[in-house]
């Protein structure tokens, strides 16, 4: 089984993501932040699905899921999420 290993500010990411839509809709809070954990398994297993974004930091790659783009290096065997952040954001100030 492929590895997925979330640094921290992931987490916090996706707490907060959920924290923001449930203000409005628990469910669809809840679909969003399950949506994300079935990409990252599927990103975990092809590692190589990501646009590149080396410009910002070696071996980063991104993947988008609705308004979100997920942050993440490929590893040994799985993937490492750096972020998960609205599309709308300077992202590029976060990295």
């Amino acid at each position: 089984m492929p590895r997925i290993l979330r640094t921290r500010q992931a987490n916090e990411d996706v707490l907060s993501i959920w924290e923001y839509i449930a203000t409005h809709n628990t469910g669809a809070a809840d679909q969003l932040v399950f949506r994300i954990n079935e990409v990252l398994k599927q990103l975990a297993a092809h590692p190589g699905i990501g646009e590149k974004q080396e410009q910002y930091r070696k071996d980063l790659r991104c993947f988008p899921i609705g308004n979100y783009l997920i942050f993440y290096e490929p590893i040994e065997k799985g993937i490492q999420v750096l972020r998960v952040l609205h599309g709308a954001r300077q992202w590029e100030d976060l990295l």
